[in-house]
Parts: structure tokens; sequence; C-alpha cells
């Protein structure tokens, strides 16, 4: 791990993003848990921001830029890594996993919040029957033709782009994280999508002034990808 990460190892029956949060009180920023799984790529970090819970949560997109950078540095040419909103990755329209966010329960929106966690989960290795029509809408790095891009690779590759993304959003501001997260998620033709203060999704069809609004508070609260039966990204 990059040096400014404290690695924290479970085991194969571990939960990162649980763990993660519970520890995150005395733990720190930049504690990095991560789970020795085959199949997938689990991890969760811990953030301290310094703003107030309603606009720190936009460390959310922070998070979602620098795990489908992650995953860009290991993609084959011309496989698209895109984002379904808030929170999905998929691969050639594939779902491979996603991010998550938690935050004290106590935490009030006015006010910074002792932590936050980012988690993530990421399949690398298809392990259920993958015959023609089993499936269809969901994927695998191996499956995709990402080589050796197992749960070590994506999470140290994801420790790397973190960083550079949290520099930009210092040096010039949280739009350039929106734009590069922006371009990564699909839209319908003549539509404007920005992110406001909040981190609320806001559409606009071209040629009308009718806004629509997408909740990211209300978005992270159940994770559209994660399949809690499964204890992985869904099938």
């Amino acid at each position: 791990m990059p040096p400014p990460f404290t690695l924290v190892r479970l085991r194969e029956s571990g939960d990162a993003f649980a763990h993660a949060c519970c520890i995150a009180p005395k733990s720190g920023a930049g504690t990095l848990v991560c789970v020795g799984r085959f199949d997938l790529a689990e991890f969760a970090v811990v953030l301290e921001p310094g703003e107030p819970l309603s606009t720190a949560r936009r460390a959310f997109y922070a998070g979602m830029v620098a795990l489908t950078d992650a995953l860009g540095a290991y993609a084959p040419p011309n496989k698209a890594v895109a984002i379904g909103w808030p929170d999905a990755v998929r691969i050639d329209g594939g779902l491979v996993g996603g991010g998550r966010m938690g935050w004290p329960s106590s935490a009030r929106e006015d006010e910074p919040p002792a932590w936050l966690v980012f988690g993530a989960m990421i399949r690398t290795v298809a392990m259920t029957d993958r015959g023609p029509g089993v499936h269809p809408l969901a994927s695998a790095l191996d499956e995709e033709g990402f080589g050796e891009a197992g749960a070590e690779q994506v999470t140290e590759s994801f420790a790397r782009h973190l960083m550079r993304v949290i520099d930009s959003w210092q040096v010039d501001g949280f739009d350039s994280v929106a734009r590069d997260y922006l371009s990564r998620v699909p839209r319908e033709r003549q539509t404007l999508q920005r992110i406001d203060d909040g981190g609320d999704l806001l559409t606009r069809r071209v040629g009308t002034d009718r806004t629509e609004r997408s909740e990211l508070v209300n978005a992270l609260a159940t994770p559209s990808w994660l399949d809690l039966k499964l204890g992985g990204p869904r099938l």
C-alpha cells in the first residue's frame, strides 16, 4: 500500500465495510480494510473530512472515480468501465460490483462527521454457472479479459488512484471530481447533468427548464448493486 494507508486484513469470512465502520473512530483516516477472497476484491477506507456531512458526503464520488480508474488501469482495449448512478460499476454493460458509503448514525448534517467510510466490492472471478443466458446482466473481471487483475491488484490500484483524486479535489475543487465522475455515467441524449453542493444529481433536458433531482443520501441508503444474501454483487 502507498505510505498514507494503514492496511488491515480480514479473513475470507470478514466484512470489510462493516469492520471499517466499527474501527473508524479509533483507527483514523487512511485505514484500509481488505478481505482475502479469491472471487472478490473487497475493501473499505476510512476518511476524516473537514467539512459538514451535507457536503462531505460528496467524497463518495471521489471513491467511485478512484474505483473505476483502478479498473481502467487493467482494462483491455475498448472495454468500457461505466458507472450506473450513483454506485454500480459495469463493464460492457455487465454488473461487476460497486461502492457504498457509511458515516456515524449520530452525525449532524451541518457538522463535520467524525469519519466516513467508502467501501467497494468488485467481482474478479465468476463462481457460478455461466452458461448461455445465465445471469446475462452480471459479469466478472476474468470474463472481461482483465488478465491478472485480482483482488490485491485492484485494491492497490484503488489506493493509488484515490490519492490522486483527493489531490485533484484539493487543488482544483470538487468540480474536477464531478466532471470525471459524470464522464463515466451513461446518459440520455439531449440531457445535461451536474452534481450540486449536497451531492445530488441534477438532470435537465436541453430546451426545457425542468430539472430532475436524484438525492444522493437516499440512494446510498440501499446499495443498488449489492445482494445481501449472497454477500456480494447481484447476479
